[in-house]
């Protein structure tokens, strides 16, 4: 199939990317490289499956030159995964620009998706249940959002993308398939992203102080990349009749102490805990429900974290030896 994935050089974009060519498929990376990084699909520029355009999934892909001259009037699936994921990145001067990807780039992907008569998947996110008072999520719980917090940006970003997704299946026939993706790590994770399991990681590895927030009893639920992945797949493949929502995440359950104590554990180092104040709107729990997701998809995470961290750990310890910070 002749795949088009947005946000293709990102973290998840670039490790879908390599399954996808791995499974036999032709595929088009589209992004702005503005949180991904072109390094992480450096060596897939040879292989004569994949094609990197640079552009914004805010602009007209449906009438986007470049991208209708490699299409050649065939395309079979869309990924949109074109979204800063990062704290650092979604809560500062690029609030205005989450916001417009979330919602710009869900109408342009939908219109493309459309034109081709393609399906299109949607890389919804755990934070639309914002700090949860239904634990774990199911994907039925509305979510306790705050639409005018420093997060709701992406929050609020990734439920009115949802919505129209939905709206575009029910009135323009739009053939769609919505995941929400939790805490998510592995190989290709950007070291300065700002979330969790990388910042231990790379701070244990530098020897820096691991910053705690809060007291770290607040519990979050880690899937490992290819696990995901895997979930991905198996939900753009299934029923056409099943559209989701549905949960992709692995339900077991860590407090952020917990997983700065497995870091320590897997990296010699001299670093010490330290706690700094919770952010705004950080949320307490997190971990999913995912009975849907095992029925209809026969889909559950295999990688546990300790085996997931120890891979994570070998993939940063040899890019900041290459990036010549260790």
């Amino acid at each position: 199939m002749k795949i088009l994935v947005t946000g293709g050089t990102g973290f998840i974009g670039s490790n879908l990317c390599r399954h996808l060519l791995r499974t036999g498929h032709e595929v088009i990376c589209l992004d702005n490289n503005y949180t991904g990084r072109l390094e992480n699909v450096q060596e897939l520029m040879a292989h004569p499956n994949f094609t990197f355009i640079e552009q914004d999934v805010t602009c007209d892909l449906k009438h986007d030159q470049k991208l209708s001259a490699l299409l050649k009037g065939h395309l079979d699936q869309i990924y949109n995964l074109a979204c800063p994921a990062s704290p650092p990145a979604y809560q500062g001067k690029h609030a205005i620009e989450t916001t417009k990807t979330c919602v710009l780039g869900a109408i342009n992907v939908l219109e493309l998706a459309l034109e081709y008569g393609a399906t299109v998947l949607q890389s919804s996110t755990s934070e639309v249940y914002g700090d949860p008072l239904v634990h774990p999520q199911v994907e039925s719980y509305r979510g306790n959002v705050n639409p005018i917090g420093i997060r709701a940006c992406y929050d609020e970003g990734k439920r009115c993308a949802e919505s129209l997704f939905f709206d575009y299946a029910r009135h323009m026939g739009a053939k769609i398939k919505v995941i929400r993706i939790f805490n998510t790590y592995g190989p290709f994770m950007d070291p300065k992203d700002g979330r969790v399991v990388s910042n231990f990681i790379c701070q244990a590895l530098k020897g820096e102080d691991i910053t705690i927030y809060g007291t770290g009893s607040q519990t979050r639920s880690f899937c490992y990349v290819d696990d995901l992945i895997a979930g991905m797949s198996a939900m753009m493949n299934s029923d056409p009749e099943f559209q989701g929502p549905v949960n992709l995440g692995n339900p077991g359950e860590f407090t952020i102490k917990e997983l700065a104590d497995k870091v320590l554990t897997l990296v010699p180092t001299k670093s010490q805990l330290i706690q700094k104040e919770l952010p705004q709107d950080d949320p307490k729990c997190r971990r999913p429900d995912i009975s849907l997701a095992q029925s209809k998809l026969n889909w559950r995470p295999t990688i546990d974290l300790n085996e997931g961290l120890k891979r994570t750990c070998a993939y940063f310890s040899a890019r900041l030896q290459a990036d010549g910070v260790l």
